[in-house]
């Protein structure tokens, strides 16, 4: 006698449905935060962009220390040095505008926020993320953090992001850049210890660094030191070509390859 065929539904494929769920819940307190309690928000997004800032310069300050090195060697201790924020910023749940990209799109997809409201709450995301930029830099102005070798690794890292690339390389390795931050979070939500959580958010952020992909709020934060240290050596053209399509190539990584797809996978928006 056969063994019987097991009865399945769709709902038993949702396999990380929790998940899913769990970022529903967060989109609906950051509507909330945002709706009655602006300034709290903003704050919350500032602390992200203050954290990616100064581990930006920390990253700054060990490629420049570590220059005799082997350069795959201090990319990727630089790389590992800059994962440090991205943990820190989920982990204090602070408003960070490229992890928002794949929540809000999820929230989209269920109709818990509306188009209109996401695009607010992106603009002021990311303009606290960009205040946080200029208060850490601010503080840091009136001290010697900043050596003459660091600036100089600035305005190369900066050149590098607006006047050399295509519009289409800095759109692709924005893509790439959210995909692997984005999915590194997605995992972690599934495990509740913080040492798991700290690993899968880190290793999505060693990648994007060590491969230099385009991650939009990391790279207005360069830009902001760069007014404050180097400003004659900007290229306004190159800046807004990088911030146009680092932005947009950031939303289809993290919004629509992470938020839609497991947002589609793990549930039904008729229900």
């Amino acid at each position: 006698m056969g063994m019987s065929k097991p009865t399945k539904s769709v709902s038993d494929t949702f396999s990380s449905r929790q998940t899913v769920e769990s970022i529903v819940e967060s989109v609906a307190m950051k509507e909330v935060l945002l709706d009655k309690a602006m300034p709290r928000y903003i704050l919350k997004s500032m602390m992200s962009g203050f954290l990616l800032t100064i581990v930006t310069v920390f990253m700054l300050a060990m490629k420049t220390q570590m220059h005799d090195a082997l350069p795959g060697v201090v990319n990727l201790m630089g790389a590992i040095a800059f994962s440090i924020a991205l943990v820190f910023i989920v982990l204090t749940h602070s408003e960070l505008l490229t992890s928002n990209f794949m929540y809000l799109t999820v929230g989209m997809y269920y109709r818990t926020i509306t188009i209109a409201k996401s695009t607010w709450l992106f603009f002021v995301c990311f303009l606290g993320n960009i205040l946080g930029a200029f208060v850490l830099f601010i503080m840091m102005f009136f001290t010697k953090v900043m050596t003459p070798e660091m600036i100089a690794a600035l305005t190369t890292t900066v050149d590098a992001k607006t006047i050399e690339p295509t519009w289409y390389a800095i759109l692709v390795k924005a893509i790439f850049a959210n995909f692997f931050i984005n999915i590194g979070i997605y995992v972690s939500m599934q495990f509740k210890d913080g040492l798991s959580k700290t690993f899968f958010i880190a290793i999505g952020v060693i990648i994007f660094v060590f491969m230099a992909y385009e991650h939009v709020v990391y790279n207005a934060g360069l830009f902001v030191g760069m007014l404050f240290y180097n400003v004659d050596a900007m290229s306004w053209l190159g800046v807004l070509k990088n911030i146009v399509f680092a932005f947009i190539g950031n939303f289809i990584g993290g919004g629509i390859m992470i938020g839609l797809l497991y947002a589609y996978l793990n549930g039904s928006r008729q229900k």
